[in-house]
């Protein structure tokens, strides 16, 4: 699963991923260290004409036809094997796939002492990426949202979690947001993943609390 995650670099690096248009090189973000479920997030996907653009939107799916903003189950992820047969994923997963920008995510292992003990997830390079998601606009509640899916995790991953998000490689970004792109071969993309490109060390456990947001000592490293 991805419950947590990290923007921090340069709206400047973010941009190079995608051909966003000049427009969208000047957004003035900030830099976030501890984005959690429910907040609103910056994700790429197509608009009529065709063309990648970057819109806000609340980072907890809610599908079109809800007549709540909240629901039972959490809907900030959704499991990659299955999500297309899912009413709340199903249309979304036809024609609003979308890339939400990160750099790194956190995962959590039990502690010795019976809590919770953060491990940050990122590239070796530090370089950004792109969670694959879906996207949807409700407006019975008149929000934009987004979901990120998720796999099996694989290695190294898998050391600290049997889940983790679906980054998807760079070559194949155009593919996964045409919604010309049948599903069944969307849904075959998504085994281009990242994920055995990643490391990961631990954090302190100030990143437990989702009222922690900016500072950068929270990915800072602990032995």
């Amino acid at each position: 699963m991805c419950g947590r995650y990290t923007l921090a670099k340069p709206w400047r690096e973010i941009h190079a991923l995608y051909r966003l248009n000049d427009k969208d090189a000047e957004r003035n973000t900030a830099a976030r260290y501890n984005i959690a479920p429910t907040q609103d997030v910056p994700f790429v996907h197509l608009d009529k004409e065709g063309s990648q653009v970057v819109s806000e939107g609340r980072w907890w799916l809610v599908p079109h036809w809800a007549k709540e903003l909240q629901s039972k189950y959490p809907m900030f992820n959704a499991r990659s094997e299955d999500a297309e047969k899912k009413p709340s994923f199903r249309e979304a997963y036809k024609s609003k796939r979308c890339l939400i920008p990160g750099d790194g995510w956190y995962e959590w292992t039990k502690g010795d002492d019976g809590g919770k003990d953060p491990w940050f997830i990122h590239l070796a390079d530090g370089s950004p990426f792109s969670f694959a998601g879906l996207w949807a606009y409700n407006t019975n509640a008149e929000v934009t949202s987004c979901t990120i899916l998720t796999a099996a995790a694989v290695s190294p991953i898998d050391q600290v979690h049997n889940r983790m998000p679906i980054v998807l490689s760079p070559e194949h970004y155009d593919a996964w947001l045409d919604p010309a792109t049948a599903v069944s071969d969307a849904k075959a993309l998504l085994s281009n993943n990242l994920g055995a490109s990643f490391e990961f060390y631990r954090v302190g456990r100030e990143v437990n609390s989702s009222r922690t947001g900016n500072d950068p000592g929270l990915i800072e490293r602990i032995e």
